[in-house]
């Protein structure tokens, strides 16, 4: 789960990070008001979506008069900001942060996330704040410092003071860092995030370090235990597709192409889209219906699929274990006739009663291509979504 840059940094500041004053606005009005208690003489007025590049679309501004606040406020609100991370059709902002200026002196970058590699949270800085820091390791690898954070210690304060050092930070900077990064640390832990980054994290002229933007992502399946974050969502932000699927206990997420997948289990999802594009063809999501769907659920798996324009074929890939494929093909003809099913669909079964599932997607009527294996299946539906086009 994704949350705003504001939200972020409320959460950050309870855990002794340090961040510019601020306030969030939903109408010019209300920005002003916020502008005014932070006092002048310069703002800066931030667009509230969950994407990066926020500044090079228009989504930043700096204020430097109160008059400005207004105008400023009135044309971020409800601006489509297209960025590298939100695609072409852009996302609307519905909320702005106005923030205290700052006096910025260097700009660093520092994240916190979870290496797979070592299955610990691993610090990453670098001298290059404001940068993606995708482009820093591709032209700059030697920029960027690594520290791992053993689970049995957690974090020590030499490991602040190496991450410290290495940004080539001095004096009571030196301090002011660990304090940052022992906070950011403790936050990451404490509220099960997946993502904590901070870019630009700045040193003020007073020897300040702050974080003047924020960006947290969280563990879906630890937010039982935290509430207060879950509130946090903005579900406005999100796929519309993919709330609806998790209504229905459904992991779905939305891709680029234009075959629609509907797989039981994780794995077999990766490696149905996989062959997909071994034989040419590119995947339009990821959709597991888990290892106990029903008719119902596979029958909203279905409208999902079909709510995307994108999708020109579906491919159902079942290997029935606790799910039997019976109840997968029950669901399947049930949905095609729901959704007046007007695009290829293969359906693949294997596992527990696969005699009965396919008798009951033979004597359907439907115009159901059955497969035999995985390879059959991706190489049927990639030829039928072709001749279809």
């Amino acid at each position: 789960m994704n949350i705003h840059e504001y939200q972020a940094k409320q959460l950050l500041a309870k855990y002794g990070v340090a961040v510019p004053r601020g306030g969030v606005a939903y109408t010019p009005q209300e920005a002003e008001r916020v502008a005014k208690d932070l006092g002048g003489p310069v703002w800066v007025v931030k667009a509230q979506i969950h994407a990066g590049g926020r500044g090079k679309a228009g989504g930043v501004k700096v204020v430097k008069s109160f008059e400005e606040i207004f105008p400023t406020a009135e044309k971020m609100i409800g601006m489509v900001l297209v960025t590298k991370q939100t695609g072409p059709q852009g996302k609307e902002c519905k909320r702005i942060y106005i923030e205290e200026g700052c006096d910025i002196q260097r700009e660093l970058y520092m994240s916190m996330l979870i290496d797979r590699a070592t299955s610990r949270v691993t610090i990453i800085a670098s001298t290059e704040g404001g940068m993606e820091i995708e482009e820093v390791a591709a032209k700059t690898p030697e920029k960027i410092l690594k520290v791992s954070i053993d689970p049995a210690t957690g974090i020590l304060p030499y490991h602040a003071r190496k991450i410290a050092f290495g940004l080539k930070l001095e004096g009571k900077q030196v301090g002011a860092a660990t304090k940052f990064i022992l906070g950011m640390y403790r936050a990451f832990i404490d509220l099960d995030a997946s993502l904590a980054e901070i870019n630009p994290l700045v040193v003020t002229g007073a020897g300040d370090v702050i974080a003047l933007d924020a960006k947290m992502n969280f563990d879906d399946n630890a937010l039982y235990r935290h509430k207060d974050v879950e509130e946090l969502r903005d579900e406005n932000e999100e796929d519309p597709a993919e709330l609806e699927a998790a209504r229905h206990d459904l992991n779905y997420i939305k891709l680029d192409g234009n075959i629609g997948c509907m797989v039981n289990g994780a794995g077999l999802a990766m490696a149905t889209m996989d062959i997909i594009k071994l034989f040419g063809g590119e995947p339009a999501n990821f959709l597991d219906v888990g290892g106990g769907a029903t008719k119902d659920r596979v029958t909203e798996a279905f409208k999902i699929i079909l709510g995307d324009p994108n999708v020109q074929g579906i491919l159902v890939n079942i290997f029935g274990g606790i799910m039997r494929c019976d109840v997968i093909a029950e669901g399947v003809v049930a949905a095609a006739r729901v959704v007046s099913l007007n695009v290829p669909l293969v359906v693949r079964l294997e596992g527990t009663n696969v005699d009965l599932g396919k008798q009951i997607l033979a004597n359907s009527n439907l115009p159901i291509i059955s497969a035999d294996d995985l390879g059959d299946a991706a190489q049927k539906i990639v030829k039928a979504v072709k001749e279809a086009a």
